[in-house]
């Protein structure tokens, strides 16, 4: 069998139990056996045998004739004599602690608690009360040896017993699933408009919804033809969203997700200037977007799926409408889909989480208990979550450090969440690298093969791990940039995004574009398809396509050119990295139910909304252009902060995310906000005249959001929502 490990991990290698009921790894509990996740110890050779820690037990295990020292292995073992083969285990609360004693016939339950010797006023001590482990802080009158009050917060839920049936992985109980109808439909009849095709798709309203046909192979233009659609469809729910109330008001040409009537699958589609699909395949450096596609692939290891990555054409990318639960019925269909994406934010994470509960494998069908040891988290836990089945990720998981008193009831698992991402985002890792124009936003490192030992599997691993904190209610402790976030989504890339990510190569095509258009021979720029990437100091020259050091730049191959290079830096130089992680996502989540998120949600969704003290904004913001003499007295400023200040926690955030390109906020706060340079560039109001731009415009590397002299607070408030609202969408304002 070929195992998805890590080799010669310096951790693994010195791994050894730790006093606890287990060694560190994954294990399956519930069913007749239990899958456990081993690493072969120094200098133990092929054939020979060694002892491991399988729970509660120490089990032989034989080194197979191809694996060496440092190599994971998955050994099965039958269930723990001391659980039930059939259920969850039995109750394992730990004792409560000498010093503390229950007083008789209390409610709510208190305890009387003896000081420890050696306890301060004003120190603190723990103690283990109902199977908590709580902190005691010595009142200011009192010495080791007296006796004082306190009533515990309520036990958690008994993790190591099975909950009842309909209980959901670790959040509220699990709805169960609901047999969907056959969906109503409805008769459409339209004529075939000029100029299309047998088998040409167009783009037509029907109901008020925006549908893609493909026209019969036996029909053409002024014929009239017959499709069904879903009543689902043709009467969407009048959006909840004040943003998607905006984004519907202020609809504009451009690359739209749509609905084809064939088979109801998902599909981006262009319209241009008279409303017909947009079927120009030459690059256009304004117009032209390209989608990630993602084909699934078995792998050696049944465990673990392959995958094949590519950029295609934007319409060429579709995804499907519906989800299928274990048993084969529709989960989600395009009208569950449909309602979704017209909710406001907090709605649809509810929706998204309750869907995920669906998908929540049943309590008695298995549960997974995560042993790791805290000075060796993450090659524990790479080694526990690369061991697991797709099934397995949708078990409850219940984690305990080795070595800690402790019982998960979700704090655990929300510290894991955050240590473990935490670290594998650490740029010292060599996975991730701060971006050039966003300090706080981490995108792939491209040579991190150099730095990171089989750094394949820590992105599927991290991958894993983010599908699943989505899953489970928890959140990632690391920003993205913003075109790592559009991949997830399936979202069109465009080359407006490489200006995100490297300035000043946006600048330098744009300004190739300007000669282009003003009639200068580029080929006298001796250009090449080529492009010089520097890898742990040392320049490379990569081909952008196959013999690009022998094809020479001019004014007729210009478009593809710059195509070339929006490829490369967008996916091509971390095609084998990000191909990982979206499979390690993908494993956890479907990917129709990411449909109904914008790329700005999905960060949001992931990452949290963040804690934002107004005044510590106010205080460390700068003024400039028509506000640098009066600055926060100015009128319009007034007004700014008073539309800020009304903003919801979601509006704020996405404010944010518009200005400095990431929800994110130092945590040392706005005082040390840094710009593309990575020295202190704070939020700034940049004053402009309202023939200038007429709606607010950012300038994420310099986090300066420009605020035209607006008449009215009125005005100002609308211009703002609406700028705010359309960055995600793509919508161009300037």
């Amino acid at each position: 069998m070929k195992f998805f490990g890590r080799k010669n991990s310096k951790e693994s290698s010195k791994k050894k139990a730790a006093g606890s009921s287990g060694g560190p790894g994954a294990s399956s509990v519930g069913g007749g056996s239990t899958v456990f996740r081993v690493t072969v110890p120094a200098n133990v050779k092929p054939g020979e045998e060694f002892q491991v820690y399988a729970g509660s037990r120490i089990v032989r295990v034989k080194c197979p004739p191809d694996t060496k020292p440092g190599q994971s292995l998955q050994i099965t073992v039958p269930a723990d004599p001391g659980q039930d083969g059939n259920g969850p285990p039995q109750n394992r609360l730990p004792p409560d602690s000498p010093n503390v004693r229950r007083i008789e016939n209390s409610n709510p339950p208190a305890f009387m608690v003896a000081i420890p010797d050696g306890i301060r006023s004003g120190q603190q001590f723990p103690v283990t009360i109902q199977g908590q482990q709580l902190m005691v802080t010595c009142p200011p009158n009192a010495r080791p040896g007296m006796s004082v009050r306190i009533v515990p917060p309520p036990p958690p839920t008994d993790t190591t017993r099975g909950p009842a049936p309909d209980a959901a992985m670790g959040g509220p109980p699990k709805p169960k699933p609901k047999d969907k109808d056959k969906e109503k439909t409805q008769l459409f009849e339209v004529e075939v408009p000029r100029g299309v095709q047998p088998g040409a798709p167009f783009a037509l309203l029907a109901g008020g919804v925006r549908v893609l046909v493909t026209c019969p192979p036996n029909a053409g233009p002024g014929q009239r033809i017959r499709f069904k659609l879903p009543l689902a469809l043709t009467q969407r729910p009048k959006p909840t969203n004040e943003a998607a109330q905006i984004k519907l008001k202020y609809d504009k040409d451009g690359w739209t997700r749509t609905v084809r009537a064939t088979d109801l699958k998902f599909q981006w589609v262009r319209m241009d200037d008279k409303g017909d699909i947009d079927l120009n395949k030459r690059f256009r450096m304004d117009e032209s977007a390209y989608v990630r596609k993602l084909e699934f692939r078995a792998g050696d290891d049944p465990r673990i799926r392959t995958g094949i990555l590519s950029l295609v054409p934007a319409n060429e990318a579709v995804v499907d409408s519906k989800i299928k639960s274990a048993d084969g019925r529709d989960l989600v269909t395009y009208g569950d889909l449909a309602q979704a994406q017209v909710k406001n934010f907090d709605d649809k994470a509810a929706w998204f989480q309750d869907t995920c509960a669906q998908l929540c494998v049943e309590w008695n069908e298995g549960h997974m208990r995560m042993n790791v040891r805290r000075q060796y988290l993450l090659g524990d836990s790479v080694d526990a979550v690369m061991s697991l089945s797709r099934k397995d990720l949708r078990k409850l998981w219940r984690f305990e450090f080795i070595g800690e008193m402790g019982i998960d009831a979700g704090g655990l698992a929300r510290e894991w969440f955050e240590l473990v991402t935490k670290e594998i985002f650490d740029p010292d890792m060599g996975l991730w690298q701060s971006s050039a124009t966003n300090q706080m936003q981490m995108t792939i490192n491209p040579a991190s093969e150099w730095c990171c030992e089989d750094h394949l599997v820590y992105y599927r691993f991290l991958g894993r791990v983010m599908g699943k904190a989505m899953f489970d209610r928890q959140l990632v402790n690391g920003h993205m940039v913003k075109h790592i976030y559009k991949h997830l989504l399936g979202w069109p890339i465009q080359f407006k995004d490489l200006q995100s990510i490297d300035e000043e190569y946006f600048n330098n095509l744009k300004q190739l574009q300007g000669l282009a258009e003003s009639g200068e021979d580029l080929s006298m720029l001796c250009l090449d398809f080529t492009t010089t990437a520097e890898i742990m100091g040392t320049k490379q020259e990569i081909e952008l396509v196959k013999g690009g050091s022998d094809m020479d730049v001019d004014n007729n191959n210009f478009p593809e050119y710059v195509e070339a290079n929006l490829k490369y830096k967008l996916m091509d130089q971390v095609k084998p990295q990000l191909n990982e992680l979206l499979l390690g996502f993908f494993d956890v989540i479907p990917e129709p139910l990411l449909t109904i998120f914008d790329f700005q949600e999905l960060e949001l969704l992931m990452c949290g909304l963040p804690e934002i003290d107004m005044e510590d904004w106010k205080e460390h913001t700068e003024y400039s252009g028509e506000y640098d003499e009066v600055g926060s007295e100015h009128p319009t400023c007034q007004w700014f902060w008073e539309v800020v200040t009304e903003f919801d926690h979601e509006m704020k955030a996405r404010l944010l995310q518009f200005v400095t390109g990431t929800s994110g906020v130092p945590s040392r706060g706005f005082g040390v906000l840094q710009g593309n340079d990575g020295n202190i560039r704070k939020f700034t109001i940049h004053g402009v005249a309202v023939d200038v731009c007429l709606y607010p415009r950012a300038h994420t590397c310099f986090n300066r959001i420009d605020l035209p002299l607006f008449e009215t607070k009125e005005e100002l408030q609308e211009k703002l929502k609406l700028a705010v609202t359309m960055s995600s969408t793509g919508f161009d304002i300037e």
